[in-house]
């Protein structure tokens, strides 16, 4: 369970967060994101602090305490990462290790070379930007954390980084532990 629900989240200045339809709506320099209200929780505008507390008639009739925490935590989350998003946004590196495998712009889409027959080109989905500075490393950066996020996983997933030899595509910075091959 999250405690960190129980602390109010600071707005930013430049950012400005409404409640309206039963939706979160958070804007800022780099963009709007939206969010439903989700089940079992509220929340409020105090002071420049957004606070997500559990519904009054959830508390009365004693509804399952660990599933309104559990919301309550998820909300407080979800309404961190916009502020983030759109003060500051989000950015995922990856690089690709291998002869022969690298990447290249078109247009908007990104052509993967990865030593099958053919390109994978893939296009980012609205609201997250692609770069390629170098044919062996890919910046994928905008304001919604999970698409950002699951983009560059898709990314990866074309050509995971093998465990023996160590090509493929991963993060920056990412560890990968390679094992020891055959023996002669």
């Amino acid at each position: 369970m999250s405690r960190l629900a129980k602390k109010p989240l600071e707005i930013p200045k430049g950012v400005e967060v409404k409640i309206e339809d039963g939706y979160v709506r958070v804007k800022g320099p780099k963009g709007e994101l939206r969010q439903e209200i989700l089940p079992y929780t509220k929340v409020e505008i105090e002071d420049e602090k957004v606070w997500v507390r559990p519904k009054e008639e959830d508390i009365r009739r004693k509804a399952d305490w660990n599933k309104v925490k559990m919301f309550q935590g998820t909300m407080w989350a979800l309404i961190r990462n916009m502020i983030h998003g759109v003060s500051q946004g989000y950015r995922k590196e990856l690089e690709i290790v291998g002869i022969g495998y690298r990447a290249q712009m078109q247009g908007t889409k990104v052509s993967l070379q990865l030593g099958y027959a053919h390109p994978i080109v893939l296009e980012p989905p609205e609201g997250v930007k692609v770069e390629v500075p170098a044919p062996n490393r890919i910046i994928v950066s905008g304001i919604d954390k999970q698409k950002v996020g699951q983009f560059a996983a898709e990314i990866r997933s074309w050509k995971p980084p093998n465990i023996y030899t160590g090509k493929g595509i991963r993060y920056v910075g990412e560890v990968v532990r390679q094992k020891q091959g055959k023996k002669a």
